[in-house]
């Protein structure tokens, strides 16, 4: 799919061809008025003399003209040379560098956006945005790429594939509504200049005051105030480079263990946050003993969420609630067994 919207270059050649359809409407009421004024021709036979005189292809006309009618008629046979050379360049440029085609796909892609709802928005699609764009993907998430730079487009093309793109400043509130961010659930900004991140926080949550935003940050002040912005939760690329660094010195096979977990394909094994809302009635109020989920799923349930605090290996038995969220290690079979388990009470 075309990913690229309209370039500056593209809308001069829809101007030009706009204009060649202009003048082209223009000539023929100036013909067909002339022949009206000046010879006292119906519309029909105007209509006609004006069609034959452009197109010169030689036919009588309707009666003998008068000389002013002869002068008419040569002014307009040259005129409608000039004009008809200019939109047939015109034509054949729009035809000839794709225009019509992307014109045509990314109205596509605006009512393919147009019909998202709970997706994500992703801002920026440099190193930071194609991973979050990879993760995205691999996690069956529904998303929206915006991106400024059509030389970045133009280098990953094989790399965005079919991704929902639109090309323009994610600063502007337009680009962002175009981006369905009222609908949106999350946004992701991953651009390099703290202040572009901070207007873009700021502008979403005008729009969706419920939307999840995750910023990235080049130092401490940004941080702070991204924060009071309303960021979610802001990542600063340097501070972690630097702890995985420290990390790999004191705790190397820690770092790559989790690193495995992590960054392992999502077809092979994953760490999943699973909610509790739906859980069914029979598991309420039971504890991690009593829904025996390792032994009739074989996830591992390492980790969960519970009164706003995070509780690390819980003990088996912890009691669950429906406002709880569970982080589930395991293969995707696994996982989808578990949450399964949870849903129906059985597998």
């Amino acid at each position: 799919m075309m990913r690229r919207k309209v370039t500056p270059e593209m809308e001069g050649s829809i101007h030009s061809l706009h204009i060649a359809i202009a003048l082209l409407a223009l000539l023929f009421v100036v013909g067909v008025g002339g022949y009206i004024f000046l010879e006292g021709y119906s519309f029909i036979d105007a209509l006609y003399m004006t069609v034959i005189t452009t197109s010169t292809v030689g036919y009588r006309e309707v009666k003998p003209l008068t000389d002013a009618g002869k002068i008419f008629t040569i002014l307009l046979i040259i005129s409608s040379f000039g004009i008809f050379v200019f939109a047939l360049s015109n034509l054949t440029r729009y035809l000839l560098d794709g225009i019509f085609r992307n014109a045509f796909l990314v109205r596509r892609i605006k009512r393919r956006i147009s019909k998202l709802d709970k997706h994500v928005i992703l801002c920026g699609f440099g190193r930071n945005g194609r991973q979050a764009a990879r993760e995205l993907r691999d996690h069956g998430e529904r998303f929206v790429v915006i991106e400024s730079d059509p030389h970045k487009l133009e280098e990953l093309e094989d790399e965005i594939g079919d991704y929902l793109l639109i090309e323009g400043d994610a600063t502007h509130e337009e680009v962002l509504l175009e981006a369905g961010v009222e609908r949106a659930k999350a946004l992701i900004t991953t651009l390099p200049n703290d202040a572009d991140n901070l207007l873009i926080t700021i502008s979403a949550l005008q729009f969706n005051k419920d939307l999840k935003i995750i910023s990235r940050a080049s130092d401490e002040k940004a941080e702070k105030k991204l924060k009071r912005a309303g960021a979610t939760n802001v990542i600063m690329s340097d501070r972690l480079g630097g702890q995985r660094m420290a990390k790999l010195v004191v705790q190397p096979d820690v770092v790559e263990f989790l690193e495995k977990i992590m960054l392992q394909s999502h077809s092979d094994v994953n760490l999943e946050e699973i909610s509790c809302e739906e859980m069914c009635e029979m598991f309420a109020n039971k504890s991690i003993r009593e829904l025996g989920i390792r032994n009739r799923s074989g996830a591992n349930i390492i980790g969960m969420k519970k009164d706003g605090e995070y509780l690390f290996n819980p003990d088996p038995d912890t009691v669950l609630s429906r406002a709880d969220k569970l982080f589930v290690l395991g293969t995707p079979d696994q996982i989808a067994q578990m949450k399964k388990l949870l849903i129906s009470g059985h597998l």
